[in-house]
């Protein structure tokens, strides 16, 4: 968990994104787009989807490298997952991955992996099940929040909340209730053997948590 404030946070991703961008072996330093980045991942609507979700993808993103067939390559989605984030909109994960290819063609990144780190982008959209290894770590990572210790957990669930502030509370917590019963659901919630081991259980009681709280 990072309680960073969100400059402080900016400032230690910088190093951090020079670092990705360059493990790909494009031809830019990338810093102008960096900062586009990080601006819009510190847009004031944001309250979960911000640097402090990104700093905690990447972490474990380095926990966990060792199982990745191309690190890099998840990183950079990692990077971009959810840089266009309106809570009103249902293409976030579209248009965030659209952007990625737009940039790392320009940065001269050879098709084949664009293309792959557009769909490693597109499965944090969570609407199927991940398909290899990288896609299923990604999702994993991102699901990471779900099992959470309970502080965090519960910054998490205010955070979502204030996203999503003007919808009316029943609406609400109908939706939310959808959204988690979908994860409660999966057998297993994480595919990746060690993130299992580590967050599974911990996952079933927080979600298990809030879906008696939603009614």
């Amino acid at each position: 968990m990072s309680t960073a404030a969100p400059a402080a946070l900016a400032e230690s991703l910088r190093p951090r994104w020079a670092q990705d961008l360059a493990a790909l072996g494009t031809a830019t330093d990338g810093q102008a787009l960096g900062e586009r980045l990080l601006a819009a991942w510190s847009e004031p609507h944001r309250h979960y989807h911000t640097l402090q979700h990104l700093t905690e993808c990447l972490a474990l993103l380095d926990a966990h490298r060792d199982l990745a067939e191309r690190p890099a390559e998840i990183a950079m989605a990692l990077w971009f997952h959810d840089a266009i984030y309106t809570p009103r909109a249902g293409d976030n994960e579209a248009q965030s991955a659209a952007w990625a290819v737009r940039e790392l063609r320009a940065a001269g990144l050879a098709p084949a992996a664009i293309d792959r780190i557009e769909a490693l982008i597109l499965v944090t959209a969570h609407t199927g099940v991940p398909v290899g290894v990288d896609a299923e770590l990604l999702v994993d990572i991102d699901l990471a929040i779900l099992g959470a210790e309970a502080p965090r957990y519960a910054e998490y669930d205010r955070q979502v909340r204030a996203e999503y502030r003007w919808v009316p509370g029943f609406l609400y917590r109908r939706g939310r209730r959808k959204v988690l019963a979908d994860f409660a659901a999966r057998r297993p919630l994480y595919r990746t053997p060690a993130l299992r081991e580590a967050l599974e259980a911990r996952a079933a009681n927080n979600l298990a948590g809030s879906l008696a709280r939603l009614g």
